[in-house]
């Protein structure tokens, strides 16, 4: 495969880029000049939405942007070298030098991912990376590239035999389902080969499940490596010697697991467990007790938020993209003029919205007890976004979801763990989890939780109402809080409600100090991303998603931010309520008024604020102090960390 999509003119050895950005460009200028891509802007941007899900920055200095996208023409690997190397975000820190740009045809094969599973068994040859950033020509590196590997006999082996030693078995996967899955599989293969061992590794991509073991080959195996971030079957390993990492354990030390896998005891499968359920709990038997729990439920969020944030992305800059161009301030709030294609393109990008929480919801459950919890989860996260299931105003917004996510999954777990009769037991899966789980999230919701949400809304109105004529600085606080607690969710729509019906009644400030605290948790998030790079704060999915992010909050869409609370609520809900205080009381002293129902930096160019660079200090102001407490509460917990695993 790898020889039809290269040649030694999609070679550039002397990139001049110095910048993530710059490289991307100088990479794409070839494509384009090579005739592979029709759309250089398209395919750009293309390439920046896979990034914004995770940074595809690896370590010793390799990269590997790449795209399906409907600007090829012909699928294609650019290969650039920068000898200097460039800050590309990549997990170790370090300079990244060697970049492989992969463009395949939106809706073709996946070349992508066939690409990069043959790369993966040339970047862990040893010596491969130096040498062909070192390559003296074009014809050169071409040939290193495609040169077979050497196939003479692996040095020092462990063991006297290598000739059969045994059988191993293992099972790769990261969130994304690419690179880091074939480079751990490739780096598995090579370790079990030079210890005198088979091997049959299945890797858990994007392009689904490759390579299943079969019950013989469970059967006759040495060990199973585990090497996987993501949900896999545990229960057919029962009795079998096992070790259950991280995916980039073996990229790093794949003998070392290897050795590790054939010394450990024999995995047990929880009793009453079965494939569905126990998928999403198994833990690292080499980590305490507690550090598991917290792992766990970090794993379980993190699944939902990796799910969340394509829909979170795609659906944000296509509104705001949408609002930008295609909006003009009206009495209702931004609004776009009838017949204009951007109603067309605010519709997408409202579907996207629609989703995202519910896919938040769904894909927790599913981490924890895995398809079975899927569908009642999905459906919990819908019922829990829709206020009008249980007669309120708005829903229970990302926090909702993540409350309906866990409680799916944990019931879901239990009702498959049941010892049901075997004629029955088929059915559990796809039938009776699903519907008795969604019964179970609707009932909840419906009779349970509901109602006291739909009163909490009722009794904040009031609050809100009784307070409008008292202090308002008192006001700004309670005000700027609800905006930035929940981002969407039933503090945030009271408080934005509150404030549009007060522009009824002439009174405008309430809705200026509102429209300068909507848009300071996603700006303040925008900015806490570029402030922590250097302290190791954020995930690079996070890193991505925070330019996202701060082009949401630019136009007043404040889910930009529902990532960043989903992952973090303890670090970020506090600094995103602190900033959006001081934009709202910071509004309210300086008069500002605001006669559309919508906020943002936007809102304010666009001539319907009455101080528009005033209320651009506000926003900028709280998005500062939102930034420097995340910031400094990441920190703290991160020290904390540390201090209790030393």
């Amino acid at each position: 495969m790898i020889t039809t999509l290269i040649n030694q003119d999609l070679i550039k050895l002397d990139l001049q880029a110095d910048s993530k950005e710059a490289v991307f460009n100088e990479l794409i200028e070839i494509l384009f000049a090579q005739g592979r891509i029709s759309d250089k802007a398209q395919f750009l941007a293309d390439i920046q939405a896979r990034e914004a899900v995770g940074n595809t920055g690896f370590e010793e200095g390799v990269a590997i942007p790449h795209a399906k996208s409907a600007a090829v023409l012909k699928p294609a690997v650019v290969i650039g070298v920068s000898q200097s190397g460039i800050d590309y975000g990549a997990e170790d820190g370090l300079p990244s030098k060697l970049f492989f740009m992969i463009a395949s045809p939106d809706g073709g094969d996946n070349h992508h991912i066939e690409v990069l599973a043959q790369l993966s068994s040339k970047l862990i040859e040893d010596g491969f990376i130096d040498n062909f950033i070192n390559a003296p020509s074009n014809e050169a590196a071409l040939a290193l590239l495609l040169a077979e590997q050497n196939q003479a006999a692996p040095s020092t082996p462990s063991h006297t035999d290598v000739a059969n030693q045994g059988f191993i078995i293992g099972v790769t996967g990261c969130p994304a389902g690419v690179a880091h899955t074939y480079l751990a599989a490739e780096a598995l293969q090579k370790g079990a080969t030079e210890l005198g061992y088979d091997i049959l590794v299945e890797t858990n991509g994007s392009i689904g499940v490759k390579n299943s073991p079969s019950a013989d080959d469970i059967a006759r195996a040495d060990a199973i490596v585990v090497a996987c971030d993501k949900q896999v079957d545990m229960t057919r390993f029962a009795g079998k010697r096992l070790i259950k990492t991280n995916v980039k354990a073996p990229i790093k030390d794949a003998k070392g697991v290897i050795n590790q896998a054939l010394a450990a005891p024999q995995y047990q499968v929880e009793q009453g467990a079965n494939p569905a359920s126990q998928a999403a709990t198994s833990a690292n038997s080499m980590a305490s007790k507690a550090s598991d729990a917290r792992s766990d439920l970090y794993r379980y969020l993190m699944n939902g938020v990796s799910h969340m944030i394509p829909f979170v992305v795609t659906g944000g800059l296509l509104i705001a993209l949408a609002l930008a161009i295609g909006g003009e301030p009206s009495e209702a709030g931004m609004a776009i003029p009838k017949g204009s294609m951007w109603n067309q393109i605010l519709d997408v990008g409202v579907v996207a919205f629609t989703l995202m929480i519910p896919i938040l919801a769904g894909y927790i459950a599913y981490a924890i007890a895995d398809r079975p919890a899927l569908a009642p989860g999905l459906i919990g996260g819908w019922i829990a976004n829709n206020g009008s299931f249980y007669g309120a105003d708005a829903g229970t917004g990302f926090i909702g979801a993540i409350v309906a996510g866990l409680l799916v999954g944990y019931f879901v777990k239990w009702i498959v763990s049941i010892n049901y009769h075997k004629f029955i037991q088929p059915l559990v899966p796809i039938m009776i989890a699903p519907i008795t789980g969604s019964l179970f999230i609707a009932g909840l919701f419906i009779f349970v939780i509901g109602a006291p949400i739909a009163d909490l809304m009722t009794s904040l109105t009031a609050l809100l109402t009784s307070m409008s004529t008292g202090n308002v600085i008192l006001l700004g606080i309670v005000l700027g809080g609800m905006a930035g607690f929940d981002m969407g969710g039933p503090f945030n729509k009271v408080a934005f409600l509150f404030s549009v019906g007060m522009i009824a009644s002439g009174q405008t400030q309430f809705m200026g100090a509102m429209a300068c605290a909507i848009p300071v948790a996603p700006l303040g998030m925008a900015l806490a991303t570029a402030l922590g790079r250097k302290f190791e704060l954020f995930e690079a999915s996070e890193l991505e998603a925070g330019k996202a992010a701060g082009a949401m909050g630019l136009v007043g869409i404040s889910e930009g931010a529902i990532p960043f609370a989903a992952q973090d609520p303890m670090s970020v809900i506090p600094a995103n309520v602190l900033g959006s205080m001081v934009a709202a009381v910071m509004a309210f002293s300086f008069g500002i008024t605001n006669s559309v129902a919508h906020g943002g930096p936007v809102v304010a160019l666009l001539g319907a604020m009455n101080h528009p660079l005033l209320a651009l200090i506000c926003m900028a102001a709280g998005a500062t102090v939102t930034a420097l407490t995340c910031v400094a509460l990441k920190k703290m917990r991160k020290a904390k960390l540390v201090a209790v695993t030393a």
